[in-house]
């Protein structure tokens, strides 16, 4: 969020949306959205016939698009180029025209039409990653190889689940002729560790020392055989590929093991004339040791021998999973020079983020250095501008307070007539409230608001997107207008971003389960952002997103019996939410961190995540929390909270609120 502040208005109770207050608005106008719901049946029963009618019927109208796109979308692979293209010139600039384009070159990517991809490339404004490679694809087959070679970064290294399409690309640039041999051993390595035989195959080939399919299936059957014979064999670059080939299949059962066994062949190797292992493969052979012991710290538990090895593994080739672990294991540990190494081995850009920019500065704060504090200060000044997790961290490191009354308080932005008359002409946001008026699936609403944020964003219009949220603030739409306010480049509105529904129930729960009511607001916030019907793809539900066992679990402590239906009301969601809430906080020695992260990913996952010994700072414990989504969750649950505090007159940063991880035991 910037400092930039809007003129505030109290907002104690918003004035309750009234659409006759909008005489001109779109959705005055317009009456294709009557036959939104109709063509959409139309769509799910595959009925053709049906669709060319609404075409007819919604033609001119506000949803004249959606018709058109659902009959197309039912055969795409059968649609041209041209068809698609005319689309996009008779729909511009609509989330369905991007939508469609998309679809289809993702559908003739993974059908090897590639012709058709570079076709409709140029038409495709905001790819995600699967759509980008498929354009990707079409380029790698089509001549233009630097166009190809965009999403080199994002796919060639990687090593963790990504795309079909994506997948597809990396394998498919082996044969790009800006990839260079450098590239393809550094692409190998990778795939010697995860056992990719295909790809191990065609790269090796095109490094002119090709590894037969029979030499991999021979270790993968008994991988103890080819280490007992390794030693008698004349050293080879293709023996160097096979080892660690060989390494990695004992690593993926056992990283004891294989440590064991790349221990005892450098020993056995430092006492030849002529060394079998090169410099290379000793230090990829330990960086596998390092990935692989990171991938179970949540059922072994951290230990630095991880450090240790990517400290042995030293050299200029790191992809960015590799690195973050690296990084993760030194923060750990409080190893600040390997934090410090671990930084510098990622690409620029990514060293230049808020998370890694913060613990490039925890580590220098720790140098006997003074020009290295001195320079952490610097840092924590820069990230404190922001009121992320890592920029309210920082404001407490350098003695600054998160200043609610700068960003509004608990005011709504006061918006002008005209703005919110702009915001519902706007054909984007009011195809966006015209579907949430007439109770459409949400999914299509959503779009539709997500897409009219990115074109007022693009247009540097933050006066229409505060202008569109302070509207869907008072129509209840919560959790888009938080998304709104929350893509804004320049305006900051804490009411928009931090709503606080239902305050009374959450307030008097939260102090009957004896937790604070702003973590409570962090955890909902989290969430369900606000949306009393969310329901997860694991079946939780609720403001509170409660599982049902866990529901069950609750109902039987408070001596209620269980109704689904009950469980997920708004008052009661709340209720059962913050019991658990607290539940899970005394399990949990009462640190909010620790019951933040059980919340998400269950207590004992939690508890596991603790240090063995003594305490640790619990911005470390955060970082390394095994589970990506967990670890995301915490920071902005913690985030939430502290912000929350504010808005409810009693603030705590958030260095206090979270506190130290004591040990397990």
């Amino acid at each position: 969020m910037s400092a930039l502040v809007l003129s505030q208005v109290a907002c104690a109770d918003p004035a309750p949306y009234d659409p006759a207050l909008y005489v001109g608005s779109y959705d005055q106008q317009d009456s294709s959205i009557n036959s939104f719901s109709a063509a959409a049946q139309a769509a799910n029963r595959g009925d053709i016939s049906a669709l060319y009618n609404y075409e007819q019927l919604m033609s001119g109208g506000l949803f004249a698009m959606y018709p058109t796109y659902w009959r197309m979308n039912l055969d795409l692979n059968a649609q041209s180029s041209a068809a698609v293209s005319q689309f996009v010139r008779q729909y511009p600039n609509t989330v369905m025209a991007e939508k469609l384009v998309a679809d289809f070159a993702e559908t003739k990517a993974a059908s090897g039409d590639y012709a058709s991809v570079r076709q409709v490339a140029n038409l495709i404004t905001n790819g995600d990653r699967s759509e980008r490679c498929a354009i990707g694809l079409g380029f790698n087959n089509g001549g233009d190889t630097m166009r190809a070679m965009a999403e080199k970064s994002d796919v060639w290294l990687t090593t963790l689940k990504q795309p079909a399409l994506c997948d597809q690309l990396a394998t498919e640039m082996n044969n790009n002729v800006l990839i260079s041999n450098q590239d393809r051993m550094a692409r190998l390595k990778r795939m010697l560790r995860k056992g990719k035989t295909g790809d191990i195959m065609a790269l090796s080939s095109r490094l002119g020392t090709p590894i037969p399919y029979s030499a991999l299936s021979e270790i993968q059957l008994n991988p103890s055989s080819f280490f007992s014979r390794f030693g008698m064999q004349p050293q080879s670059q293709t023996n160097q590929y096979l080892y660690l080939y060989a390494i990695g299949r004992i690593a993926d059962k056992s990283y004891r093991e294989a440590a064991l066994q790349l221990d005892f062949d450098i020993k056995q190797d430092n006492q030849r004339s002529a060394r079998l292992l090169t410099d290379d493969t000793r230090r990829y052979a330990y960086r596998i040791l390092g990935v692989q012991r990171m991938s179970h710290t949540t059922d072994d538990g951290f230990d630095s021998e991880a450090v240790d090895w990517f400290r042995s593994s030293l050299d200029d080739d790191f992809n960015y999973e590799e690195a973050e672990d690296y990084a993760k294991a030194a923060i750990r540990f409080s190893r600040w020079d390997d934090v410090v190494e671990a930084i510098s081995r990622m690409e620029a850009e990514t060293q230049k983020s808020s998370q890694w920019q913060y613990w490039l500065a925890r580590a220098y704060e720790q140098s006997n250095d003074r020009s290295k504090r001195n320079t952490a200060k610097k840092m924590y000044q820069h990230l404190a501008k922001s009121n992320d997790y890592y920029g309210l961290m920082a404001k407490d490191k350098v003695g600054q307070r998160f200043d609610v009354s700068r960003l509004g308080g608990s005011n709504l932005p006061n918006v002008s007539n005209a703005d919110r008359a702009r915001a519902m002409q706007d054909p984007n946001f009011a195809r966006a409230f015209a579907l949430y008026n007439a109770d459409a699936s949400r999914a299509y609403a959503n779009r539709e608001w997500n897409w009219a944020v990115k074109v007022a964003r693009d247009n540097r219009d933050d006066n229409l997107i505060i202008a569109a949220a302070r509207q869907a603030h008072d129509m209840g739409w919560l959790d888009r207008a938080v998304y709104a306010a929350d893509n804004t480049d320049r305006a900051s509105s804490l009411a928009l971003s931090y709503p606080m529904p239902h305050q009374d129930a959450v307030v008097r729960h939260s102090r009957s389960a004896g937790i604070d009511p702003a973590w409570a607001y962090g955890i909902m916030r989290q969430e369900s952002r606000f949306v009393s019907s969310a329901r997860s793809n694991v079946g939780a539900s609720g403001l509170m997103q409660i599982m049902p066992d866990t529901a069950k679990y609750i109902a039987r402590n408070l001596g209620e019996s269980y109704s689904a239906s009950n469980a997920n009301s708004g008052d009661t969601n709340i209720r059962y939410g913050t019991w658990y809430m607290s539940d899970i906080l005394g399990k949990l020695n009462r640190q909010s961190v620790l019951a933040t992260a059980g919340y998400n990913a269950g207590p004992n996952n939690a508890r596991r995540w603790q240090p063995t010994y003594g305490s640790l700072a619990a911005d470390q414990y955060v970082e390394s929390i095994a589970y990506p989504e967990t670890r995301d969750y915490v920071k902005h649950v913690m985030e939430n909270a502290t912000i929350y505090s504010s808005l409810l007159g009693s603030p705590q940063p958030i260095s206090q609120r979270m506190g130290t991880i004591p040990a397990a035991f």
